[in-house]
């Protein structure tokens, strides 16, 4: 076999132990900005710090999580970065370490920035690498990827409740091992992408999406794609950052139940990653799309009615149905703009983040004043955003 038909092979394979490589570094990854939500019961009570402060914390986070990020990816679809993975945890570690010792708010506030700008450098260029290890199999290749994430932020909570909430904030930095391993593992795929540019600066005839649409249409549709990521979001952050001072609100249980509930949600977002990309590459994104935001509605205004048993069911087929949105939108997107794999992935994940921050600091003021379960009643109607899918484009994966 030549070079050009090495070359060929390595481009058009799906490499499974780098997605999955890729999943556990991504699980690892989100495994530490999870705990930054998990610890906001014990800081809060801690440092007397105010919902609005706990809504800050979050949007510094978010912030700094998403706006390099679409400059990153722009920057990496035109020189790709094999090792900028590694060097992005690198600054997680930092914060992670810095996190633990911190004692005054705005501490704090460095402490999760440097977090953030750890995930900026992660999320483009990884979800790049998770695409150029597909073969083609675009939406399982985000699927998997995203699993390791969801089910990373899952742990959090389950992790806060074993080891931060008896410990304290001082054990933040045990986890600083985490951060270790996942430099290791960047490093390894790192290795592979390296050799992967190599082979594909030898190929020209590489599958593509054929795009049909014009500049306006596209435009539009991306705008519709990032109204369904606000919805998404912003139920998300009222889930993700408030839904243990919910619980512990209106039921009054401990620090650790709550916790416990949280994860469950958690665990249910990871277990229904898988469903979304196959799915959509099997059928067409849209209508994954579609079920995802859409399909939540039901289960999400009954939540705020419901008692404490009937919460802990309902949050199960809310997150599951939830988690398939997101890789469904991002391959739709990526196929909607063929070329800027990296851009996409930055602007799209730091949007996602940036709408979690924001909406969780709104929500953390709307809390202060309205009360936790208003906010709750208010954000039950978000997926019914998920309408605007229908003004969606087909999309048709053609070979050139």
């Amino acid at each position: 076999m030549n070079d050009n038909s090495n070359s060929q092979a390595l481009i058009e394979k799906t490499v499974f132990p780098i997605l999955f490589a890729l999943s556990f570094s991504h699980l690892l990854n989100d495994t530490i900005q999870s705990l930054i939500p998990a610890i906001y019961p014990i800081i809060k009570t801690s440092y007397h710090l105010s919902f609005s402060q706990i809504g800050l914390i979050t949007l510094t986070f978010q912030l700094a999580a998403s706006l390099l990020q679409p400059f990153v990816g722009l920057y990496t679809d035109k020189k790709p970065q094999p090792y900028s993975l590694a060097i992005g945890m690198g600054f997680t570690l930092i914060g992670l370490i810095t996190l633990s010792q911190s004692v005054h708010f705005y501490t704090m506030l460095i402490s999760v920035a440097l977090i953030g700008v750890g995930s900026s450098i992660f999320h483009p260029e990884a979800s790049r690498m998770a695409h150029a290890a597909s073969g083609g199999k675009r939406g399982l290749a985000q699927s998997v990827f995203q699993l390791g994430g969801n089910a990373g932020s899952s742990l959090g909570p389950l992790l806060a409740a074993w080891i931060i909430v008896p410990y304290g904030q001082f054990s933040v930095i045990w986890f600083s091992a985490i951060a270790l391993l996942a430099i290791v593992v960047l490093s390894y795929v790192g290795n592979w992408y390296k050799g992967f540019v190599l082979a594909r600066s030898k190929k020209v005839n590489i599958q593509s999406v054929v795009n049909q649409f014009s500049r306006s249409k596209v435009i539009f549709s991306v705008g519709i794609l990032l109204l369904l990521i606000f919805s998404k979001y912003f139920y998300m952050a009222s889930l993700t950052n408030y839904f243990t001072f919910y619980l512990i609100d209106k039921f009054h249980v401990s620090v650790q139940t709550s916790q416990i509930y949280l994860f469950v949600f958690l665990f249910s977002v990871a277990a229904g990653t898988l469903l979304g990309g196959p799915i959509g590459d099997k059928i067409g994104r849209k209508y994954v799309i579609w079920a995802s935001i859409l399909g939540t509605a039901p289960f999400a205004l009954l939540l705020p009615h419901a008692n404490l048993f009937w919460i802990g069911v309902l949050i199960v087929p809310i997150g599951m149905i939830l988690a398939s949105a997101f890789s469904a939108i991002l391959v739709y997107a990526q196929e909607l703009i063929p070329g800027k794999v990296g851009l996409v992935a930055g602007l799209f994940f730091g949007f996602a983040f940036g709408m979690g921050g924001i909406g969780s600091a709104l929500l953390g003021k709307l809390a202060d004043s309205k009360g936790i379960e208003y906010v709750f009643s208010i954000c039950a109607f978000l997926p019914l955003i998920g309408l605007l899918t229908s003004f969606l484009p087909n999309i048709e994966t053609k070979k050139k």
